[in-house]
């Protein structure tokens, strides 16, 4: 059975981040039934303000094989206006696993390196509000290459080692920190994103799948997350739709699963295989309800469920275009906030599997909040903090 390590680095923040932060961050999801690879992150995670000079705020997030940097300088462009350079690379980052009407294919699947660098600009719009309104654009340059496994058929060409110019551009009111579970957060946002490669052209058996010069993708986002005061119970509601041109197999919308920080937009639906659903058109709705267990709100039980209407990428597509799933999350966090861990069991209702639909998995996440300065107590809204995914 293959396996994985998945870091979509918090790639470019919705503003450079004013607090310290130093986390450390683990998910692990495995279907029951079906051989895929084994779906897992893992990064350490700095945000260093008041680095070296005031006007510095260094961003690192370490993973094994990959690591991602920023350096963001504050209202360097002015009052409301900062700039961000970027530096990553390593393994694995550019992995592609091939799924098709719910089965794995090793044979199709392969093994990607990358490197990039990029530069940002994070405007705020309206200084001194409650919650903010950002304005962001990111422009990067990725290089991709790839090698084959001892899976791979033998008739199977890889595409060709490329550059990506990469641009996008979005506005933002509100946000989400990166941690496992906030007290509370809001979103609206919208986003367009553009994407320019070299060496593009077929690749695969005999040429039967293609890699698009050039790639369009837009999407919005609206998110919810409150917790009362009292009780500690929290309802999360997250609400997702996007569309495409000229979608292929790296570009896609990737659908399925339950790593919610393995991107920053994450498409989950419980009991599917992490990322099996290639969509070049989506809407997908998220909903999940905590209640604690105890008097001391330390254990917690999260039902959760989503559903996702999709057109599939040609090639790719199943029976249907709604998937859905729900699952169930038992939580435990600790009184002083540096721990959590959650471990969570999900069944699709329309994964495609051997004995007909019906997928199921297992997860656990961890997160180590090693900078908790507020145990117990609500993010406010003015510290909300958006975040940007090296890939959707």
């Amino acid at each position: 059975m293959a396996s994985a390590v998945i870091l979509t680095a918090l790639n470019a923040v919705g503003q450079v981040d004013p607090d310290k932060r130093e986390l450390v961050q683990f998910g692990f999801s495995q279907a029951v039934e079906g051989a895929s690879p084994v779906a897992a992150y893992g990064y350490y995670y700095l945000n260093e303000p008041n680095f070296l000079k005031t006007n510095l705020t260094l961003r690192v997030a370490l993973a094994p094989v990959y690591l991602d940097t920023e350096l963001g300088f504050v209202g360097l462009l002015g009052p409301n206006t900062d700039l961000g350079a970027g530096l990553a690379g390593g393994g694995y980052a550019d992995n592609y696993y091939e799924f098709r009407d719910g089965k794995y294919f090793p044979e199709e699947s392969f093994t990607g390196y990358g490197a990039e660098g990029s530069v940002s600009v994070y405007h705020l719009f309206n200084p001194g509000k409650l919650i903010p309104l950002f304005g962001v654009f990111h422009l990067k340059e990725h290089y991709s290459t790839y090698q084959g496994n001892d899976e791979l058929s033998p008739g199977f060409v890889l595409p060709h080692a490329h550059s990506t110019i990469d641009w996008r551009a979005g506005v933002r009111f509100g946000g989400r920190e990166p941690l496992l579970h906030p007290d509370l957060a809001m979103e609206l946002s919208a986003w367009y994103e553009g994407q320019y490669r070299t060496d593009s052209g077929p690749y695969g058996l005999d040429g039967d799948r293609i890699l698009e010069a050039n790639s369009e993708l837009y999407w919005a986002r609206a998110l919810l997350i409150y917790t009362l005061p009292k009780s500690q119970q929290s309802i999360d509601i997250n609400l997702l739709g996007g569309g495409s041109w000229h979608a292929d197999r790296f570009s896609a919308y990737r659908l399925g699963g339950d790593l919610p920080l393995a991107s920053e937009f994450p498409l989950t639906i419980p009991g599917y295989f992490y990322q099996e659903i290639s969509a070049r058109d989506f809407v997908s709705f998220t909903t999940q309800y905590t209640v604690p267990l105890d008097a001391s709100h330390s254990w917690s039980l999260s039902p959760i469920g989503a559903i996702a209407a999709v057109e599939y990428v040609p090639g790719l597509g199943q029976p249907g275009a709604v998937n859905s799933g729900v699952g169930l999350g038992l939580g435990y966090r600790s009184r002083s906030g540096v721990w959590q861990v959650m471990a969570s069991y999900g069944y699709g209702f329309e994964a495609r599997r051997i004995e007909g639909s019906g997928g199921q998995s297992l997860g656990i996440l961890c997160q180590i909040n090693l900078g908790a300065r507020h145990p117990g107590g609500p993010t406010h809204l003015d510290r909300f903090i958006g975040f940007l995914p090296n890939h959707l």
